[in-house]
């Protein structure tokens, strides 16, 4: 199954997603959560927005090139959502096609190793957070053609599409960047099997340890 830009082909993709994927995950958590979700991550863009624009005066005197970048992800359920991060890494890193990032991986910039440790790159994905299309904790998504392809090379690695994707999730701040997909999906399904308020709140206070130490960044 090729993974396309083009819309009829991605729904037949999505449907196909939603056939191999078990129900998507039932909770009266989720309201709560949803609304957690809106209110937390609106104080957390008022609050960081200075850093943000640091951040991107940081990275725009580093290295040529736009502030931002935009990626298509798999979301909730296979449904591609369009996020946004801080250019981290330099304009041609992907010009032999995508790769995952590597530990000193050096398409990365000075700047963008900054902004990972810190999880600052990550910020501007609060507005996918605001519009719904996003959770603060869940399993981190994916791009298509990682997703298309590690659900064939780690069976049950789609199931991490039944809830939605976060900001930070279980196999981030656990696993860090260097576990294999086979021990991220491991690791995200544990934390669907256990979904609740306890298990966000322990993500939660996880990730800001993270962030205070930088652990797992790459």
């Amino acid at each position: 199954m090729e993974v396309t830009n083009n819309h009829a082909e991605r729904q037949v993709i999505e449907e196909t997603y939603r056939e191999e994927i078990k129900d998507r995950v039932h909770s009266s958590y989720l309201p709560f959560k949803a609304l957690f979700d809106f209110c937390f991550s609106l104080i957390l863009f008022i609050v960081t927005l200075p850093i943000v624009l640091a951040a991107m005066l940081a990275v725009k005197l580093e290295s040529q090139g736009p502030v931002f970048y935009q990626q298509v992800r798999v979301g909730l359920m296979g449904k591609h959502i369009k996020i946004t991060k801080l250019r981290s890494m330099y304009i041609d890193a992907e010009k032999h096609g995508a790769k995952w990032a590597d530990k000193d991986d050096p398409r990365i910039t000075r700047v963008g190793h900054f902004l990972r440790k810190t999880r600052i790159d990550e910020l501007p994905q609060l507005l996918s957070v605001l519009k719904g299309e996003m959770s603060l904790i869940g399993p981190r998504p994916e791009r298509p053609e990682f997703t298309e392809e590690f659900s064939h090379e780690y069976p049950g690695f789609e199931q991490r599409l039944r809830i939605k994707p976060g900001l930070s999730g279980y196999a981030q701040v656990h696993g860090g960047y260097d576990i294999d997909p086979g021990q991220k999906a491991k690791l995200d399904c544990y934390y669907i099997e256990n979904f609740g308020l306890k298990m966000d709140a322990h993500v939660f206070f996880d990730t800001i340890k993270t962030v205070i130490t930088g652990e797992g960044a790459r």
